[in-house]
């Protein structure tokens, strides 16, 4: 309760806020483009989950004569709140450019990007099942399929990614982002929802992984914990440039590594040990094991690499 003496205080704390509106900046006017709603982006992406893997997250189970009008009814409520959100993030990026006009090819834009997202994803359950899989079998601690699903931080990670990416390959603003932001915190994983990625990705444990905006991932690629695939400058000058490295197929790179710069290539099939510093290419089916070796990579025989430890 605040006593009468107390007023003047409070009013002034009040306007001292107010006047630091208007000497910093930072704050959405009433009067402007609504921002995209933050809560309300978890809460798509929980659905989006659902429908993905049906009967994982849910806290009474589905039943099977159910299934379709559950689908149903949670595919029509994404078109509508996604389509919503995504409309948001177009008209407050008209805004930040000083063009906006509110036309409504803004929501026709955004409902068409829902739409493909949802005729997407039967195709990115495929990808996040071969993920999964590659997930399980790259694992022995793992128990099975469900468990992977249910537990580990690295497919949560990879299937928000999947969902982000697809969004921000049709220059759907922010929300992406948002999205990328969102499980990073949870999972300590935090991949840009630029970054291309290939088939039956693994990421195992996860902490401290970081995937840059322009990486290029291939096919049958296993990350552990605190790998970096990052840029050799973080310039504003470099930005739209090819940055980040490219990762070939069937490589696996252990924990701690670093590889840096868009013009580094790691070849098909090698192995990077852990705490190894590159940032030059290396050839296909190379075992980089210590950073006195990244210069000159021991050329391993195809895929009968010596395991490295993780570290």
């Amino acid at each position: 309760m605040i006593v009468d003496g107390q007023f003047g205080q409070v009013n002034d704390v009040v306007e001292s806020i107010l006047d630091s509106y208007d000497r910093v900046g930072g704050i959405n006017y009433v009067g402007g483009a609504n921002l995209p709603s933050q809560r309300h982006i978890v809460e798509i992406l929980h659905t989006l989950r659902m429908v993905l893997f049906p009967g994982y997250y849910e806290q009474s189970p589905i039943e099977a004569i159910s299934l379709p009008y559950v689908t149903g009814e949670r595919v029509a409520w994404l078109y509508k709140h996604l389509s919503e959100e995504i409309n948001r993030c177009l008209c407050f990026e008209c805004r930040e450019s000083d063009h906006c006009e509110r036309l409504p090819e803004c929501v026709n834009r955004a409902r068409q990007a829902t739409l493909e997202l949802l005729h997407a994803l039967p195709e990115l359950r495929v990808q996040l099942q071969m993920d999964v899989q590659a997930t399980l079998e790259g694992d022995p601690a793992a128990k099975s399929a469900n468990e992977v699903i249910l537990a580990y931080p690295g497919v949560a990670a990879i299937t928000v990614h999947r969902l982000a990416h697809f969004l921000y390959q049709r220059d759907v603003p922010l929300l992406p982002r948002i999205m990328s932001e969102y499980i990073h915190h949870r999972t300590g994983i935090d991949i840009h929802p630029g970054a291309c990625i290939g088939e039956a990705f693994a990421i195992d444990h996860g902490t401290g992984v970081v995937i840059g905006e322009t990486t290029i991932i291939g096919d049958r690629v296993k990350l552990y914990q605190g790998v970096t695939l990052g840029a050799l400058s973080v310039s504003r000058s470099m930005q739209g440039r090819k940055r980040h490295p490219t990762i070939e197929d069937d490589v696996v790179i252990y924990s701690g590594a670093t590889i840096l710069g868009g013009e580094t290539v790691i070849g098909q099939g090698s192995v990077i040990g852990g705490n190894v510093w590159l940032v030059e290419s290396v050839p296909p089916y190379s075992k980089v094991h210590n950073p006195k070796s990244a210069q000159e990579p021991i050329v391993a025989k195809r895929r009968q690499a010596e395991a490295v430890p993780a570290g």
